[in-house]
Protein backbone atom coordinates (compact mmCIF):
# COMPACT_ATOMS: atom_id res chain seq x y z
CA UNK A 1 0.00 0.00 0.00
CA UNK A 2 1.07 3.48 -1.02
CA UNK A 3 1.34 6.16 1.76
CA UNK A 4 -1.15 8.48 0.14
CA UNK A 5 -3.59 5.26 0.36
CA UNK A 6 -3.87 5.43 3.85
CA UNK A 7 -5.10 8.96 3.83
CA UNK A 8 -9.21 9.39 3.33
CA UNK A 9 -10.31 10.88 0.08
CA UNK A 10 -13.57 11.91 -0.82
CA UNK A 11 -16.02 14.19 -3.31
CA UNK A 12 -19.04 15.69 -2.91
CA UNK A 13 -21.02 17.85 -4.72
CA UNK A 14 -21.28 21.73 -3.62
CA UNK A 15 -24.91 23.14 -4.08
CA UNK A 16 -23.73 26.42 -3.75
CA UNK A 17 -20.69 26.33 -5.72
CA UNK A 18 -22.06 24.24 -8.75
CA UNK A 19 -18.96 22.22 -8.91
CA UNK A 20 -17.33 18.95 -7.00
CA UNK A 21 -14.91 19.10 -4.46
CA UNK A 22 -12.11 16.77 -3.63
CA UNK A 23 -11.13 16.75 0.20
CA UNK A 24 -8.43 15.07 2.15
CA UNK A 25 -9.33 15.95 5.60
CA UNK A 26 -5.65 14.51 7.26
CA UNK A 27 -3.74 16.37 4.81
CA UNK A 28 -6.02 19.41 4.27
CA UNK A 29 -7.80 19.94 7.20
CA UNK A 30 -9.21 23.55 6.13
CA UNK A 31 -11.25 22.23 3.55
CA UNK A 32 -11.72 20.71 -0.17
CA UNK A 33 -8.59 21.19 -2.15
CA UNK A 34 -9.71 21.04 -5.74
CA UNK A 35 -12.92 20.78 -7.93
CA UNK A 36 -14.21 19.42 -10.91
CA UNK A 37 -16.87 19.09 -12.95
CA UNK A 38 -17.86 15.42 -12.96
CA UNK A 39 -16.75 13.18 -9.48
CA UNK A 40 -14.15 11.79 -11.64
CA UNK A 41 -12.26 14.50 -12.54
CA UNK A 42 -12.44 15.95 -9.19
CA UNK A 43 -11.06 12.94 -7.64
CA UNK A 44 -8.25 12.63 -10.04
CA UNK A 45 -7.14 16.12 -9.14
CA UNK A 46 -7.39 15.06 -5.39
CA UNK A 47 -5.28 11.72 -6.04
CA UNK A 48 -2.83 13.77 -7.66
CA UNK A 49 -2.01 16.02 -5.34
CA UNK A 50 -2.65 13.82 -2.28
CA UNK A 51 0.18 11.95 -4.05
CA UNK A 52 2.37 15.19 -4.34
CA UNK A 53 2.08 16.24 -1.24
CA UNK A 54 2.98 13.05 0.43
CA UNK A 55 6.04 12.92 -2.01
CA UNK A 56 7.39 16.22 -1.18
CA UNK A 57 7.16 15.75 2.74
CA UNK A 58 8.62 12.14 2.09
CA UNK A 59 11.18 14.00 -0.25
CA UNK A 60 12.29 16.68 2.75
CA UNK A 61 11.85 14.03 5.63
CA UNK A 62 8.76 16.36 6.87
CA UNK A 63 6.62 14.41 9.30
CA UNK A 64 3.29 13.32 7.90
CA UNK A 65 0.01 13.48 10.11
CA UNK A 66 -1.32 10.52 10.86
CA UNK A 67 -3.90 9.28 9.27
CA UNK A 68 -7.31 9.10 11.54
CA UNK A 69 -10.53 9.94 9.81
CA UNK A 70 -11.96 6.59 8.48
CA UNK A 71 -14.90 6.03 6.71
CA UNK A 72 -18.91 5.96 8.10
CA UNK A 73 -22.23 4.71 7.50
CA UNK A 74 -24.99 6.98 8.07
CA UNK A 75 -27.80 4.48 9.11
CA UNK A 76 -31.36 5.61 9.77
CA UNK A 77 -33.02 4.37 12.55
CA UNK A 78 -36.56 3.74 13.00
CA UNK A 79 -38.13 4.30 15.99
Amino acid sequence: MNTQDQYLQFVRWSGEDKVYVGYCPDLFPAGGVCHGATPVEAFTRLSEIVAETVNTAQAQSLPLPPPRTRPMREVEVEV
